[in-house]
């Protein structure tokens, strides 16, 4: 099955990309996939060695070139052979740092509990008679 073309859902999944063939579905038709520098928008679309994959990933865009089909998900070093990592290395003085990542803007998320006393202050309560 080397040469075989394969549904690039199911070797997202078998290559271990997406951590499963409904979250490699859901990426392709968000356009977060591309082959061979083309949006995909259908799981069906088929790779064959030589192809070269662009994922967008949360922190990372990922190019891989298909060497071989999968014919099921095995351990890292067995998914590993289907694919040539072709991303770049990143640039450790342009990479964001842990905090950075971690910290988000203020009045996103949920409240804090003095703010929710502020919130509470200003929302007025039906008497209890």
């Amino acid at each position: 099955m080397a040469g075989e073309r394969q549904r690039l859902d199911k070797w997202l999944f078998f290559t271990r990309l997406q951590k499963s063939r409904s979250i490699a579905q859901k990426a392709i038709e968000q356009g977060l996939v591309r082959v061979n520098a083309v949006r995909v928008s259908q799981s069906s679309a088929q790779v064959k060695p030589g192809d070269v994959i662009t994922l967008s990933l949360d922190r990372q865009d990922r190019i891989v070139k298909v060497l071989a089909s999968g014919t099921r998900r095995g351990p890292y070093e067995e998914a590993r052979l289907l694919y040539e990592d072709l991303t770049p290395p990143q640039d450790p003085e342009n990479r964001p740092t842990l905090y950075e990542i971690a910290t988000r803007e203020r009045g996103a998320g949920r409240p804090t509990k003095k703010e929710r006393r502020e919130i509470d202050a200003l929302t007025p309560y039906p008497d209890e008679n």
